[in-house]
């Protein structure tokens, strides 16, 4: 139920698919595994979050990879998506770290050697973060043995960007990987005992989103991580209505009445809690 001091409502617009810009390469595996699971429920249950391509007509998917390739798989053309912008209230940009298990850290360092233009440099854990901070380097890795920064010989920003596209290919479908936020690896191993190493990439700024979009690059798959508040979930909206051959304005009136049917209803809850979900 939706109290006085509550917030305005999450801003959800109905947009065309081919109008959304991926900012991050999806996994193939989840990919596949949503696909299934929107052709077996048969409804969008959270929305993808966007914000608009400045002097476009597109949008950004800032989370929600995913879910936006299984909808082109099955060609729905539309998506009912939760629009925000990078200067609204809490909304950041972090980025997620690697823990990597299931090589060998030998495999896992001569993969690292072969890429071109990259070096690896020994350092202690202070010197990695502070090469990190000041964009001497793309990335840290942590092994058992040491840390060693990932440079790459072209300093250029968007460069180290694309760099870390191919530190996280020579591991990605040979290896396990959880996403973590913390880069105490002593406390890390504790959780992943067999773990071989953990990558700690450079903190992303919007400005590198936007200007991947530009380009049409991206960033690798689970690293960056956007908090988005009064985030909208469970929308449980029909893909027959997102198929349906309407035109879009149509399709916008009927999720606006929507909107103000489910408030009416006493149907929209807000929690302002940090929630922990068991069931993803």
């Amino acid at each position: 139920m939706m109290a006085q001091e509550d917030p305005l409502l999450p801003n959800l617009q109905v947009l065309a698919v081919a109008d959304l810009v991926l900012h991050e390469y999806g996994d193939p595996h989840r990919v596949v595994r949503l696909r299934e699971r929107l052709q077996e429920e048969g409804v969008l249950k959270n929305p993808p979050i966007v914000t608009p391509l400045p002097e476009t007509t597109r949008f950004i998917v800032l989370d929600g990879a995913n879910r936006t390739i299984a909808l082109r798989e099955l060609g729905i053309p539309h998506v009912v998506a939760q629009v925000v912008r990078y200067e609204d209230p809490g909304v950041e940009l972090h980025t997620w770290y690697h823990v990597v298990t299931g090589i060998s850290q030998r495999a896992f360092l001569n993969a690292l050697e072969g890429i071109p233009g990259l070096r690896l440099v020994a350092s202690t854990a202070e010197e990695a973060r502070a090469a990190l901070a000041n964009g001497d380097a793309a990335a840290y890795v942590v092994l058992q043995q040491g840390v060693y920064q990932i440079r790459n010989s072209d300093r250029e920003r968007l460069a180290n960007i694309r760099l870390l596209n191919e530190v996280v290919g020579t591991y990605k479908g040979k290896a396990h990987i959880f996403r973590v936020a913390s880069d105490a690896y002593e406390e890390l191993v504790r959780l992943y005992p067999d773990m071989t190493a953990l990558v700690v990439f450079m903190r992303y700024r919007p400005a590198d989103i936007l200007a991947l979009a530009r380009e049409g690059g991206r960033v690798p798959s689970g690293v960056t991580r956007h908090i988005i508040p009064n985030r909208a979930l469970r929308i449980n909206i029909e893909l027959s209505f997102l198929e349906a051959d309407w035109p879009l304005e149509r399709k916008r009136d009927w999720l606006a009445r929507w909107l103000q049917e489910r408030v009416a209803a006493n149907a929209v809850r807000f929690y302002r809690e940090p929630t922990f979900l068991f069931d993803e």
